[in-house]
C-alpha cells in the first residue's frame, strides 16, 4: 500500500517514507509506528496497541514510545506543539490527523524507474568490504610505530577470521600511509564498505588506543572507543587490546549491515539481503520475528544454495523457536537443523560460526561432549568470538561443570559488552550461577540482564529462582505474578516441557522446586 500525505509518500510493501521524491532514512521502529497509525487512522491507536505492534509485549519505558513519537514527528516537520501531523490524545494514545490519499503499490516509489540492471544496484549480494588502517602513532616517537602497526596488523588478521567478512589485506591498506586520502576515495579505490581508523599514544608506562569504524558511503562514524592500558609485557597488551577491539567491532559491522538492508530494502531481494533481513528479525527475538527470521533465511537458500551462513543461522533460529516460543523440540526438527548446520559446514569447514551453531543444536539435542567440542573449535580458530565462548559455557554448564562455565560466560561478556546477545550471556550465565548455588552472584546477573530490552521470560524466571533461594519470598511471588501477567500459559508444566535441553534430574527438580515454591503451579 502506497499512503500519500502532504509532502510525503509512504510505501509499506518497500517498507520506506519519501519526500518529494527523496528517500528519507528513518529507522524501521519509526517506519512500522508510522504504518500503525496510517492503517489505523480513522480512530485513536491506544499506548498499548502501538506496545502490542512496535515492541511485540516486551517490556519497555513510556520513554521508548515518546522518543518514538518524537523521532517521527521530526521526520514529518511536526511537533508536540502543533501537532499537525500527529495529535495526542492525553494519556490515552495517538491518532494521525493529516489527509491521506492511498492507493495500491504497484508502481516504482518516486526515482526508481531506471533499467533493471541499475535498478538492481543498491542490492548487494556479496559480503561486506573492511579496510583496517595504519594505526597513526601519536607518542611523537617514531620508534613507537611497531606498536601502532603490530595492533593494526593483529586486527587485520583477527577479523579475517570472521569469514562473512572482506578484509583488505594488509600490505594493501599500509602502502597508503603516506597519501592522505579522503574516505570517499578510500572506498573507491578499494571498494570498501566500512573503514577503522585510528591512534595510538605512549606516555610513561601507559598506552592510550582510540578506534573508530566509518561508514565508508556516507562518512558516518558508526561507532568509536578509547582503550587506557599500562604497559607492562608489551606483546600481552597488544594482544589483549586486538582482541578486545575485533570483538566489538564485529556486532558493530552486523549491525550497520542489517541497517543498511532495512534502510534500502529493494524490491527483488537477493540472497545477502534475504539473509541480513532475516538476521534482524532474527535479533528481535518475538516469536513473530523468529517465524519471519526462519522464512527469510530459508528464502536466502534457495536463492543460493552455496550460502552456508543463510543454513547455519536458519537452525539456530529454529532452536530458539523450541526453546522460547511455539517451535516444538521435536526429533525430525532437531534433525534438520542438525543437517542444515552439516551442510554449511561441508560449504565452509573453517567457519568458526558454524561450528558454534552445530553446537548450539547439539546443546539441544542433549549431545553435551559434541557441543563442547564443536564451540572449542570455534573458539580455535577464532578466538575473540564472544557467542562461542558463552555457548562453551553453557555446554559445560549442563554437564554440571560449573566453575568452567561461569569463567566461559565472563569472558564472553568482557569479550562483547555490546553483543546484540548480551542479554542471553547474562541469562544463561545466571542458570549456570543457580546450579552452582551462587545464587547471589545469579541475582546481580539477572537484574543487569532485565535491563536489556529484548531479553525474554526466562531472564525473569531465573531471578524467582534466585529470589526463592536467597529467602526473598514476598519478591519471588511478585515477579512470579508479573511474569504470567505477560505470559498466561508460564506453567510449572511449560516449563518442563521448555527446559527439554536439560537431562540431570537434579538441575531440573532444583529449577521447578524454587518456581512451586514461589507459587507456580
Amino acid at each position: 500500500m502506497r499512503y500519500h500525505f502532504l509532502e510525503f509518500l509512504l510505501d509499506t510493501d518497500r517498507f520506506e517514507l519519501y519526500r518529494n521524491e527523496t528517500r528519507l532514512a528513518a529507522e524501521p521502529q519509526v517506519i512500522e509506528l508510522l504504518t500503525l497509525l496510517l492503517e489505523q487512522r480513522q480512530r485513536m491507536v491506544s499506548k498499548d496497541e502501538i506496545y502490542g505492534c512496535i515492541w511485540k509485549g516486551r517490556i519497555v519505558s513510556e520513554a521508548a514510545l515518546s522518543s518514538r513519537i518524537k523521532s517521527l514527528r521530526q521526520l514529518l516537520g511536526d511537533n508536540g506543539r502543533s501537532q499537525a501531523v500527529i495529535k495526542t490524545v492525553h494519556r490515552k494514545g495517538f491518532r494521525f490527523v493529516a489527509e491521506v490519499r492511498c492507493d495500491e503499490s504497484d508502481a516504482a516509489p518516486p526515482g526508481t524507474n531506471l533499467p533493471s540492471a541499475e535498478a538492481d544496484i543498491g542490492s548487494r549480494n556479496q559480503k561486506p568490504t573492511i579496510a583496517i588502517l595504519p594505526l597513526a602513532n601519536l607518542s611523537r616517537q617514531p620508534e613507537q610505530d611497531y606498536l601502532a602497526d603490530g595492533i593494526s596488523g593483529d586486527i587485520i588478521a583477527h577479523l579475517s577470521r570472521h569469514r562473512w567478512i572482506n578484509v583488505v589485506a594488509r600490505n594493501t591498506t599500509f602502502g597508503l600511509r603516506q597519501q592522505n586520502l579522503s574516505l570517499a576515495d578510500l572506498a573507491a579505490q578499494l571498494g570498501t564498505d566500512y573503514v577503522v581508523e585510528g591512534s595510538v599514544q605512549r606516555a610513561a608506562n601507559r598506552v592510550r588506543v582510540t578506534v573508530h569504524l566509518m561508514d565508508a558511503h556516507s562518512g558516518h562514524q558508526l561507532w568509536a572507543d578509547r582503550y587506557d592500558r599500562e604497559l607492562e609485557d608489551i606483546f600481552e597488551l597488544q594482544d589483549e587490546i586486538t582482541e578486545t577491539l575485533v570483538a566489538r567491532l564485529e556486532p558493530e559491522i552486523g549491525y550497520a549491515e542489517r541497517h543498511r538492508v532495512m534502510q534500502n530494502r529493494p524490491a527483488n531481494l537477493q540472497a545477502w539481503d534475504c539473509y541480513h533481513l532475516g538476521i534482524h528479525h532474527f535479533f528481535k527475538f518475538t516469536g513473530a520475528d523468529n517465524l519471519e527470521a526462519q522464512r527469510l533465511l530459508l528464502r536466502s537458500q534457495e536463492l543460493d544454495p552455496q550460502f552456508g551462513d543463510a543454513f547455519a543461522w536458519w537452525a539456530y533460529a529454529l532452536v530458539l523457536g523450541m526453546v522460547y516460543w511455539d517451535v516444538k523440540p521435536t526429533q525430525a526438527t532437531l534433525d534438520a537443523a542438525l543437517s542444515a548446520c552439516e551442510q554449511a559446514l561441508m560449504l565452509d569447514p573453517q567457519n568458526a560460526t558454524f561450528y558454534a551453531l552445530k553446537a548450539r543444536v547439539m546443546l539441544a539435542r542433549r549431545e553435551y561432549d559434541g557441543a563442547i567440542t564443536g564451540n572449542r573449535m570455534a573458539i580455535e580458530l577464532n578466538p575473540t568470538f564472544a557467542a562461542a565462548h558463552c555457548g562453551l559455557g553453557d555446554s559445560l554448564a549442563y554437564e554440571g561443570r560449573y566453575d568452567e562455565a561461569v569463567e566461559c560466560f565472563t569472558r564472553a561478556i568482557a569479550l562483547s559488552p555490546n553483543d546484540p546477545q548480551l542479554w542471553a550471556f547474562l541469562t544463561y550465565g545466571a542458570l549456570a550461577l543457580l546450579f552452582k548455588g551462587d545464587y547471589e552472584l545469579a541475582l546481580q546477573w539477572t537484574e543487569r540482564a532485565s535491563h536489556i530490552p529484548n531479553c525474554q521470560y526466562w531472564t525473569l524466571s531465573h531471578k524467582v529462582v534466585a529470589l526463592v533461594q536467597l529467602g526473598r519470598s514476598g519478591e519471588a511471588r511478585r515477579l512470579l505474578a508479573h511474569i504470567q501477567r505477560q505470559l498466561p500459559d508460564f506453567s510449572l508444566t511449560f516449563v518442563e516441557e521448555k527446559l527439554f535441553y536439560l537431562k540431570r534430574p537434579e538441575q531440573i527438580d532444583g529449577y521447578l522446586q524454587a518456581l512451586r515454591k514461589a507459587g507456580l503451579d
